[in-house]
């Protein structure tokens, strides 16, 4: 990633697992926060009006997060299509040591029909304009 979003991720007790590192499924919840950010931030939208679901996610962990860990979520959108976005994800704790990378796929979704629609014109402007990724 050259320059990516990025957010700093508080670690909280309760995501540590009997083996006191951060559980696997709270991986998911981190990318989540970061782009929920990376919504109001960049694309400059809400969750009320961010009609887009996950559909595919994918994480594979490099070593154990801890309690102690001062953990950042780095994200850029990699994929434009007509009705899907992907969005790479790197995890990293301390001077930049990777601990885990990410990968979703988002598809946009009619409110109404609920069936997949094209992404909204102004969606599509700010990740262009933001990711530098070419129309």
């Amino acid at each position: 990633m050259d320059d990516p979003f990025t957010v700093d991720v508080h670690v909280r007790y309760n995501d540590l697992d009997t083996y006191d590192h951060v559980n696997n499924a709270v991986y998911a919840t981190y990318l989540e926060e970061a782009r929920i950010a990376y919504l109001h931030e960049v694309l400059e939208s809400d969750l009320e009006t961010f009609t887009f679901v996950v559909a595919d996610l994918a994480l594979s962990f490099e070593r154990p997060v801890t309690l102690t860990d001062d953990l950042s979520v780095a994200l850029e959108t990699t994929s434009l299509g007509r009705a899907s976005l992907t969005m790479a994800y790197e995890l990293t704790v301390g001077g930049g040591e990777r601990v885990a990378t990410g990968e979703t796929t988002l598809v946009h979704v009619d409110p109404e029909e609920k069936r997949p629609a094209s992404i909204p014109d102004d969606v599509r402007e700010r990740v262009l304009a933001y990711e530098g990724l070419e129309a």
